[in-house]
């Protein structure tokens, strides 16, 4: 199920923080392919570097949030933050929304961290944070429809049907990974599964 929009009817506010958002993960990644591997090595999250030296990564906790794996893992994470982050921004006010994402992220990051605390591989990319954005979605708007591309025709779903699929794949997937050292098939699933919580947990508090 492709996510293609929902219900933006009750938005009051514009949603700058959010488009900062985007627009910021779009100049970092066009950064990163002109800098290449040694930006990449510069600004990336790395489990067995922060091991060895956490203070010497806490920046990188941060700057790894807005970088990407491609054009595909940019696309998709853009799509989703566009699609649900103006609601959850119109709920929560644009300072406690931007702490909710940064939040979501570190906690994306510490739990792929503890499952992969001896790997080598940069942990870049938007997903944990954004994952965050559909625990709190979730939770506010549970009933809400969001329009999708199912089997080549479009539907209309309530949000907990499609996000509770989405998450649903990646807990299958991240006790697939349990016992690997790296990510499985380059995609921190533990990183979903840690930003989704802490976005249900943090929706508590934030609403």
């Amino acid at each position: 199920m492709l996510p293609l929009g929902d219900d933006n009817s009750n938005r009051r506010i514009f949603p700058f923080i959010t488009y900062l958002i985007l627009i910021v993960n779009i100049i970092v990644f066009l950064l990163e392919l002109q800098g290449g591997d040694a930006f990449v090595e510069a600004w990336a999250f790395v489990p067995s570097r922060f091991a060895a030296n956490p203070g010497g990564e806490i920046v990188n906790v941060f700057t790894s949030m807005f970088m990407h794996a491609g054009w595909m893992h940019l696309g998709s994470n853009m799509l989703y933050l566009l699609i649900f982050g103006d609601n959850i921004e119109n709920r929560f006010g644009h300072g406690k929304y931007l702490i909710f994402y940064l939040l979501s992220g570190v906690a994306a990051t510490a739990l792929q961290t503890f499952f992969t605390l001896g790997s080598n591989l940069p942990i870049v990319g938007a997903s944990g944070a954004i994952a965050g954005i559909l625990g709190a979605y979730i939770v506010l708007f549970p009933t809400r429809r969001v329009k999708v591309l199912f089997i080549f025709r479009l539907a209309y779903l309530p949000a907990i049907i499609v996000i509770g699929v989405w998450f649903i794949l990646q807990l299958l997937n991240g006790v697939g990974s349990f016992g690997a050292e790296t990510q499985t098939g380059g995609i921190a699933y533990m990183a979903h599964i840690g930003g989704f919580v802490a976005g249900l947990v943090l929706t508590l508090f934030f609403r």
